[in-house]
């Protein structure tokens, strides 16, 4: 929108121009006063001229500055719209790097399994603060039982409480419900890890005279028959002895993060009648 400067400009123009043409009327009737009225247009049309230019240059340069900044603003839109394609593209490639080295690991950790093992992908978790169990996308129509270990790339997960053709729920090793046959890895004494929900997982029934240590790592025992021997549990993150009763109080935490899990293997073994 044009100032009011600007339209006192037009104003004063539109005065002087017709103070001109009065003077050049009377000069038609008086010739000898010619050459005076031409001094005196002459005069005035120099910042008449001036004044002119300057509004059509204004009037001008304020277009163009318009139609720049339309411009610009579509070309501001066009590379934001390319900026956040390009990130999505970007994103999406990161995702498939990150689950193609997810993927490696889970495949490093089958090579080294003796039993057959299904590949399956986390689809539900359960977040209450009972239960501890995620649902997995594989099942019956995959040779998936009740019972079965469940692994991660870092070590157990739990274990197949449910299954049908085409799905299964896994209840967490960190689940109260949950209990695995353990032992430490440095000196073999035996105890029954337990599920503590938030704070991991309790060894138990490990005598006071046992010599555990912060950062002794537990593994699967095989005794009970569901899990297969040696398979890595997690580490031992406290030991309290106490001054009185039987057992030390061990509390562990588990080597798979069970709270980021995505991709598992769900061990094929036949569950004794035992376990």
């Amino acid at each position: 929108m044009a100032s009011p400067r600007k339209y006192y400009t037009v104003i004063a123009v539109g005065i002087v121009i017709l103070i001109s043409l009065i003077l050049f009327s009377l000069n038609l009737k008086s010739p000898e006063s010619m050459n005076f009225c031409r001094k005196v247009v002459l005069e005035a049309a120099v910042p008449l001229e001036s004044a002119v230019d300057s509004v059509f240059d204004s009037i001008t340069g304020t277009w163009e500055r318009y139609f720049m900044l339309v411009g610009l603003e579509k070309k501001s839109r066009e590379m934001e719209a390319k900026i956040a394609a390009l990130t999505k593209e970007i994103n999406d490639y990161r995702e498939s790097s990150l689950q193609c080295e997810r993927l490696r690991k889970l495949m490093d950790l089958r090579n080294g399994l003796t039993f057959p093992t299904v590949a399956a992908s986390v689809v539900g978790k359960n977040r209450s603060s009972i239960f501890k169990t995620v649902l997995i996308d594989k099942g019956t129509a995959d040779g998936i039982k009740e019972g079965f270990p469940v692994m991660s790339t870092e070590g157990i997960a739990g274990r197949i409480i449910e299954a049908s053709p085409n799905a299964s729920k896994v209840l967490l090793l960190v689940d109260y419900n949950s209990n695995i046959d353990a032992l430490i890895q440095r000196n073999r004494c035996h105890g029954m890890l337990r599920g503590a929900g938030s704070f991991g997982c309790e060894l138990r029934y490990v005598q006071r005279s046992e010599d555990v240590r912060v950062g002794d790592v537990v593994v699967s025992s095989g005794l009970a028959g569901v899990f297969p021997p040696g398979l890595p549990i997690g580490t031992v993150a406290v030991v309290e002895k106490g001054n009185a009763g039987l057992f030390q109080k061990i509390i562990v935490h588990p080597s798979a993060d069970i709270a980021k899990l995505e991709e598992v293997l769900v061990i094929i073994k036949e569950k004794k009648d035992n376990g």
